[in-house]
């Protein structure tokens, strides 16, 4: 038997590390056990899920967050050809815990993906699933070189996708955030111009740095409705607005005839759960070819993780952190559970 640590919330808003038991000897044959080093935590959603509004009816507890780690192979079942014990792994949808069980086919939902690359620190790895979501929202854009491209909501979904839409030929390449840190960091990532969305002259100053044309396409990754109302006011004719950020609460009145139908502006809905399994078409690109993008990425220097981590703790910390993420109006925006620093693991 293995004895591991798994964060968990019991109850509503109380986050505790506990204990489990994993026998070993039960691992399925398809599958493989991982060793987790690091696990991203992915504020937005997990704080969402952990104060009960997610707006999911299938919420419950005792809840499990966490969806982003990297680690080591420690055992493979009787079946698996394509993973070997030492092999390093990302390990999506596994939570916050110090062993993962993931099955090992590409096609799988939660299978693991070996990092083939010996370049690429794991503890930027460790964002590499999350990174995968906001890969998805800039290729549903399409964005043609020379088109330009807001990103609203610098957390750290944004800061990706913001170097991604960089790589995709966004220029000018724009960003937005209350937050005057975060609007530096992606000036360091590449952004031509930021604004702070709270601005009286918000929306003209971002339609005057287009011409008075608007954006040509929007990543909208704050999940509020008023931040979408806004992208709605600076988005040009005929642009595009990808709904990366979960808009949870419906709290805005949006006038679609006016704001929608008359400018031709498209919503595009870009939630992981509707990209391809298996084939990558353009604009789709499935979970494992996306992890290869990354995982070059990194390798070459195009995606820079490193700069997006304020905080590495120990998962006995997880308590503080997530009581601090619930209440503080400027929380840490990277943050990594190094699993090394457990006195037992």
């Amino acid at each position: 038997m293995i004895s591991g640590k798994v964060i968990v919330a019991k109850t509503q808003g109380s986050v505790t590390l506990e204990d489990f038991e994993l026998d070993e000897q039960s691992l399925p044959a398809d599958a493989i056990l991982v060793k987790t080093l690091y696990s991203a935590v992915s504020a937005g959603t997990e704080c969402a899920w952990i104060s009960g509004n997610a707006n999911n009816p299938g919420l419950s507890f005792p809840f499990y967050p966490g969806y982003s780690a990297a680690g080591k192979v420690i055992k493979v079942g009787a079946d698996v050809k394509n993973f070997a014990v030492g092999d390093a792994v990302i390990a999506p949808w596994g939570g916050h815990r110090s062993h993962i069980v993931s099955p090992t086919e590409p096609s799988a939902w939660r299978g693991a993906h070996k990092i083939a690359d010996g370049r690429v620190s794991l503890k930027d790895v460790a964002f590499a699933h999350i990174a995968s979501f906001p890969m998805l929202g800039v290729r549903r854009l399409k964005i043609q070189m020379g088109e330009s491209v807001m990103i609203a909501g610098l957390g750290i979904l944004g800061q990706i996708a913001l170097q991604a839409a960089r790589y995709s030929g966004a220029a000018p390449l724009f960003g937005c955030d209350f937050s005057p840190e975060r609007r530096e960091l992606s000036l360091k990532l590449g952004a031509d111009a930021v604004f702070d969305p709270s601005e009286a002259d918000f929306t003209e100053k971002v339609r005057a740095a287009t011409g008075g044309k608007g954006v040509n396409a929007v990543v909208e990754v704050t999940g509020k409705a008023v931040a979408l109302k806004q992208a709605l006011g600076y988005t040009a004719k005929m642009g595009r607005i990808s709904l990366l950020g979960c808009t949870r609460v419906p709290d805005c009145p949006i006038d679609f005839y006016r704001d929608v139908h008359l400018p031709g502006i498209t919503l595009i809905g870009a939630h992981t759960s509707n990209r391809p399994a298996l084939e990558s078409r353009p604009g789709e690109w499935s979970e494992y070819d996306d992890y290869e993008t990354i995982l070059k990425f990194l390798a070459t220097g195009r995606f820079d993780f490193a700069s997006l981590v304020h905080k590495t703790l120990s998962p006995a910390d997880c308590t503080a952190l997530y009581d601090e993420l619930l209440h503080d109006r400027n929380p840490p925006m990277g943050i990594v559970f190094d699993w090394s620093l457990l006195k037992e693991n």
